[in-house]
């Protein structure tokens, strides 16, 4: 067994495995940002419920005839988001939820092909070193668990509801965005160059509670997507012309507010976004302090820059009513902030040590 140390020579043959299989994680991450991106179009659109069946393999396929397509349409009409909201829809209009919905699934396949076929190929050619090989087949696994979170989250709205349940609309998203956390992750200490050590141990507890909080209000942003509570009180900074909404708590018991009443779900996403700004702002003045020109006090400074543009897109995106383009920008957003995020934590602990043996 090879025992890790921190050598801070890498060997050249470690050197070229470890730059190709980074290079091959970031473009999954950037697969997985787009995937975000899309799920949110296919969201906002309110495309999620038009293809009413989970077929991973067969439903690579669209429908290819008009036979086909009339019986995706005739699935679709059976279900109450049709027969409520819907009904007396065209087949012609039908068409453009199903491609929405239809790219999202496929863009989902593709991620997990482009990880499964390089994984194996690094495995069978020895280009992955052994402590490396459980944090890989850990992402697979991840991603496999995604790919059932998601049918989960569709079959919630085809029998009694006419949309998702926000519950699960949240944990699909944020399912997807621990994945791009732990891709991003795990490329960042495949870097061949050294990094800077922390300037104090309080500087890993703050990157992680960034990591957190941006993570958190991920999720709160997935109860404001499912519950649509992003299209009322389109006011900035009071709500429903107060500082404090009177109305915060109508629902009994009083934790249903938290997820099921738009009102409060709105509200408690502010208060995210506004305590994710404070801590990122005084991260980066503290950071500035202590390591003036380190490349963590620069991490920081930009790490907070991107949370005010993020606060400054969600305010612009509420005050238009949430139209298409900027609501996909404020999510896009988002991905942006977490990677940022993940950087920033991830490089006070160095690239990954080399085996001794090695």
């Amino acid at each position: 067994m090879t025992t890790l140390t921190d050598a801070t020579f890498v060997p050249p043959r470690i050197a070229d495995n470890r730059r190709l299989i980074r290079i091959w994680l970031y473009v999954i991450a950037a697969m997985v940002m787009a995937l975000v991106v899309v799920g949110g179009a296919t969201r906002l659109t309110e495309s999620g419920l038009s293809i009413t069946e989970w077929k991973p393999i067969h439903g690579v396929v669209p429908p290819l005839s008009d036979t086909e397509w009339q019986e995706e349409f005739d699935l679709y009409r059976q279900i109450p988001q049709y027969q409520q909201i819907n009904r007396g829809m065209a087949l012609s209009e039908f068409k453009v939820i199903y491609w929405w919905e239809w790219s999202h699934r496929f863009l989902a396949r593709s991620v997990g092909v482009a990880f499964a076929l390089p994984l194996l190929f690094f495995w069978v050619t020895g280009r992955i070193e052994p402590w490396l090989k459980p944090r890989l087949v850990g992402l697979l696994a991840l991603g496999g668990l995604q790919g059932g979170i998601g049918w989960w989250m569709v079959a919630s709205g085809l029998v009694e509801r006419t949309d998702v349940s926000q519950y699960r609309l949240a944990v699909h998203l944020t399912m997807a965005c621990i994945i791009l956390t732990a891709t991003l992750w795990i490329a960042r200490g495949l870097v061949n160059r050294p990094t800077e050590r922390a300037p104090t141990d309080h500087s890993y507890l703050v990157g992680f509670l960034l990591v957190a909080m941006v993570l958190f209000q991920i999720y709160l942003g997935g109860l404001v997507a499912g519950l649509n509570a992003g299209l009322s009180y389109n006011t900035w900074p009071l709500m429903d012309g107060q500082v404090i909404p009177s109305n915060l708590l109508t629902m009994t018991p009083t934790w249903r507010n938290f997820f099921e009443n738009p009102m409060t779900v709105q509200f408690v996403h502010r208060l995210g976004a506004y305590a994710l700004l404070t801590v990122a702002i005084l991260h980066a003045i503290a950071a500035r302090r202590i390591a003036p020109g380190s490349h963590h006090a620069r991490g920081a400074t930009w790490l907070a820059v991107a949370v005010l543009a993020q606060a400054m897109i969600g305010i612009t995106t509420l005050l238009m009513h949430v139209p298409i383009d900027a609501a996909l920008m404020h999510q896009a957003g988002a991905l942006v902030v977490l990677a940022g995020a993940v950087f920033h934590v991830r490089g006070l602990f160095g690239r990954y040590p080399v085996p001794a043996a090695a």
